[in-house]
Formats: structure tokens, C-alpha cells, sequence
């Protein structure tokens, strides 16, 4: 066999600087868990600036749950305005902590999220975390496609009133109007998402300038602030703190462990950690600010309490206005859409089958699924069936809940990829079995199953129900450190 033939049949490992490339021979191409999609990125593929990172979290914050937020703390967790945004500020400068770390490895070695966890799960038991990440990814495009599709149909009824006579089959229409959109950008791949961001990100900011600007004149700022809480009198404020902060750390759950779906792109660690730094704690403080503050003025603004940016805009007696925002809010939702909800589960399918589904295959199932979680709600909104239950109701609590059962895989890839690993990966052997990596690593799925099933157990006892109730942290913790102990004595690990 000559030189290049041999070159050619087997893959190489190449260092450069703080970055690794995979050249990949036939071993690897022929491997079934191969494709070149959720191939390792070349280093001339890692592009992504510190303004492209910080325009990604603007893109992605500035979204219809963000903005109601700070009305959650104030109505469920018992918090007044001012505590509710010192524990959004806190929860997303806490959520930075796993959300940089676990961007160490994409940005190191090119690889997305479910590559990653064959480290720490197994080339075949990775599919676990990939696939819990998966199916709440699909429930969140479902809910933010539905609130895409009402702003298409507040646009076009702003050009038709026989489309405004539409009613609930308007939205309906306007939800896979906005489902298109969402699908088309996203196949086109990560330079497509990396503008959108781009684009999205000042002209986000600009809409969320002028809606203050626009309800200014009608707040009471003094008043707003010195709203008693809704919690009981006397009632120390710690209890409620750190439930809301539990939540609002779970809010960005998801993107702490599938964050190397975007740092694989990122051209320096530094860039990445700056990036985020910049972009998310800042993007998602200003924000809720907006949703408390205008939800607090609505019924001065509009006769009626609204919690839902696109609802109090649609009320606004001024086509022109209406059709700017609704234009605005559109792209702001495909950018949070595509970049917390369709990537991460495009990936995820690929990794299950990788000669089966690529990524177009991947978007399109993504797509698929959420569509089939919101079918309940498209059938009440076409008046098929009759219920009371909203979108809202029936998935928010639901997701929400299901993300605290993410903190154990975060706390096992911190510490896979710091401590056991020591920042090492093999890139030839986490695509192929037999190799460096089991097909299903014991230790990983112990780490993740005993918080889990403390979880279950909690909620369906009423016992240890503080282990629920801060979910993301004592999980974490718990999954990390049991994955550390389980990995000293060698469980799990090819020798």
C-alpha cells in the first residue's frame, strides 16, 4: 500500500496552537457512528468571533419567556420586582459557570454536545442525555413556533382584514408559516444561524429601547419598586430566593450541556468565554426589566394586564408600529428558535443514527416532533376540540421541570473533561467502539440515574423534596461527584 493510500485508511490527530483537527481516514469515515456533519469542525471552520458568541445569547435572550420572567418570580416565587431581578441577574451569572466550562471541549476539539458525552456516557450511551436534551428541545420549538406563528398572524392581519377574520385558523397557518422559516434558515447551516444572530442582535435591542420609550410616560417607576410581594407577611425572603433562583438557573439548563454545539465554531477560548460573559447575564437582566415594567403598566397602556410582549403590541393603535414590531419580534424568535431549539436536537438525532440522518434529515424531524407536541393546541386553536387548557399550561410546567433533571449530566461532563480526562479526548476513538471508550460507560449512567431517581423519588413521596425544590443544583453536585468517586476506582473506564 503506498504512502497515500495509507494516509487515506488511517485517521490522524493534528495540533495547533490551543486546537485539535481530526484528519479522518477510512476507520473513521466507515465507522457507523460517523457522519460529517457532527464531524469534528476544521480549525478554518472556527470562525465565530466574541460579537458573533455575544450576538448569539442577544438573539437568544431576548425572546417571549424571557420577557415574562420577572412576572413568574413575582407571582408564583413570592418575590417582589427588585428581588425578582437580582435573582435573574444571579441565576445567569451562576448558569455562566457550566455553560463556559462545557464550551472548553467544542471549542478545543470541534465536536457538538452528543459527541461529547460518549466520554462520559458511552459511544452508545451518550444517546441518553442526547435524547432527554432532544425531547425538551422539541417541546420549546413547539411553544416559541406557536408564539412565532401569532406574530405572523398580527402582521398579516395588519395587511388583510379578511386574514384578521381568520381568527385561531390564522394562527394556525401562521405557525407553520413561521415553522418554514425556522426549518429553511436552519438547514442551511451554522454561517446562516451565525448572521441571523448577527443581524438579530441590534435590532432586538433597538425594539426593546423603544417599547420603554413608548410606555416611560405611563409608569410609575416609585411604585412599581415598592409593590409589596405576593408571599406571606412577615415570610423570610431566602426560602423564595432560592427557589426562583433554582428555576431561573434551570432556565438556561438545556444550553449548559449542548453550549459545544456553538463553541465548536468559536476560533479561541477566549473569544467564547468573553463572548458569553458579554452576552447573556446583561441580555437577560434588561429583558425581564422590560417584561416587569410593561406588564406592570398594561392596564394604563391598554385597559388590561398583559403578560405577553406580541399580545400588548397587537393592541397598539398604529399599523405602522404593529407591522415594524411584529417584523422585529419574528426575527427575534427564529434567531432564539433556531440557535436553543433546533440545533441541539438536529445533533442529537444524528448522533442515535449517523449514517441514517444528517443534519437536513435532523432539522426536519425536529420540526416533526414539535409539531407533534403542539397538536393539542393547533387542534384547539382550529375549535376541533374544546378545552380550557393552554399551550401554556400544558407544556411550560412540564419542560420546566423536566430541565432539573439536566444538572446531573452537567456536573458529569465538568468533571469528565477537567478531572478525569484532564482536558484530553481521543478524537479518533470517540467515533468509533472498541476503542478508548465503552459502548455504554457504568460510571456516567450510575452518576446520572441515582439523582434521577432521588428526583422521582421526592416528588412522588413528598420526602426530600429540598432535593427537588434546588433540583439543578443538588443534582449537579450530586451526579459530579459521584462520577468523580465511581471514575477513581476505575467503573466505566477502558483500561
Amino acid at each position: 500500500m503506498s504512502d497515500q493510500r495509507l494516509k487515506q485508511a488511517v485517521s490522524h490527530i493534528q495540533q495547533s496552537g490551543e486546537f485539535v483537527e481530526l484528519e479522518a481516514g477510512q476507520d473513521v469515515i466507515d465507522s457507523p457512528m460517523y457522519n460529517e456533519d457532527i464531524a469534528p469542525t476544521k480549525i478554518s471552520q472556527r470562525t465565530w468571533s466574541t460579537w458573533n458568541v455575544a450576538a448569539l445569547w442577544v438573539g437568544m435572550a431576548i425572546c417571549v419567556p424571557t420577557y415574562t420572567l420577572g412576572g413568574v418570580l413575582t407571582s408564583y416565587f413570592g418575590l417582589d420586582v427588585t428581588e425578582a431581578l437580582i435573582t435573574i441577574l444571579v441565576a445567569n451569572i451562576i448558569v455562566l459557570i457550566p455553560l463556559t466550562l462545557n464550551a472548553f471541549p467544542g471549542t478545543k476539539f470541534g465536536i457538538p454536545f452528543p459527541v461529547l458525552v460518549r466520554s462520559s456516557f458511552g459511544i452508545y450511551g451518550s444517546n441518553l442525555p442526547a435524547m432527554v436534551r432532544a425531547l425538551i428541545a422539541c417541546g420549546w420549538f413547539g411553544i416559541q413556533t406557536m408564539f412565532g406563528g401569532m406574530a405572523v398572524h398580527l402582521l398579516l392581519s395588519e395587511f388583510s382584514s379578511s386574514w384578521a377574520s381568520l381568527g385561531g385558523t390564522g394562527e394556525v397557518f401562521g405557525f407553520f408559516i413561521f415553522w418554514s422559516l425556522n426549518v429553511l434558515v436552519a438547514i442551511r447551516g451554522s454561517e446562516s444561524i451565525k448572521w441571523l444572530e448577527t443581524l438579530a442582535a441590534p435590532l432586538l435591542l433597538a425594539v426593546g429601547i423603544g417599547l420603554i420609550f413608548w410606555a416611560s410616560p405611563q409608569i410609575d417607576f416609585g411604585q412599581l419598586l415598592s409593590a409589596p410581594p405576593s408571599r406571606p407577611e412577615g415570610a423570610s425572603v431566602w426560602k423564595y430566593f432560592f427557589g426562583g433562583l433554582t428555576a431561573m438557573v434551570g432556565f438556561w439548563a438545556t444550553l449548559s450541556l449542548n453550549i459545544p454545539d456553538f463553541s465548536r465554531f468559536v476560533r479561541s477560548q477566549k473569544d467564547q468565554v468573553i463572548g458569553q460573559v458579554i452576552g447573556l447575564p446583561v441580555t437577560m437582566f434588561l429583558f425581564a426589566t422590560l417584561g416587569v415594567v410593561l406588564t406592570a403598566a398594561s392596564t394604563t397602556l391598554v385597559g388590561e394586564t398583559i403578560s405577553d410582549p406580541i399580545s400588548l403590541i397587537g393592541k397598539i393603535h398604529s399599523p405602522f408600529w404593529v407591522i415594524l414590531s411584529m417584523i422585529m419580534i419574528i426575527i427575534a424568535t427564529i434567531s432564539t428558535n433556531i440557535a436553543a431549539n433546533v440545533v441541539s436536537p438536529t445533533n442529537d438525532f444524528q448522533n442515535a443514527f449517523p449514517k441514517y440522518i444528517n443534519m437536513k434529515r435532523g432539522t426536519l424531524l425536529t420540526g416533526l416532533v414539535g409539531i407533534l407536541l403542539m397538536g393539542w393546541e393547533l387542534l384547539r386553536k382550529l375549535q376541533w376540540v374544546h378545552s380550557d387548557v393552554s399551550v401554556e399550561s400544558m407544556y411550560s410546567n412540564w419542560l420546566l421541570g423536566y430541565s432539573s433533571l439536566l444538572g446531573p449530566i452537567a456536573g458529569i461532563m465538568i468533571v469528565d473533561y477537567f478531572i478525569t480526562r484532564k482536558q484530553k479526548l481521543n478524537l479518533i476513538d470517540i467515533y468509533k467502539t472498541g476503542g478508548e471508550y465503552p459502548n455504554f460507560n457504568s460510571a456516567g449512567l450510575l452518576a446520572f440515574f441515582i439523582p434521577v431517581g432521588l428526583t422521582i423519588f421526592a416528588l412522588s413521596t413528598g420526602n426530600l423534596m429540598w432535593f427537588y425544590d434546588y433540583g439543578w443544583f443538588t443534582g449537579s453536585a450530586l451526579g459530579g461527584i459521584l462520577y468523580w468517586q465511581l471514575t477513581k476506582r476505575g467503573v466505566g473506564l477502558n483500561r
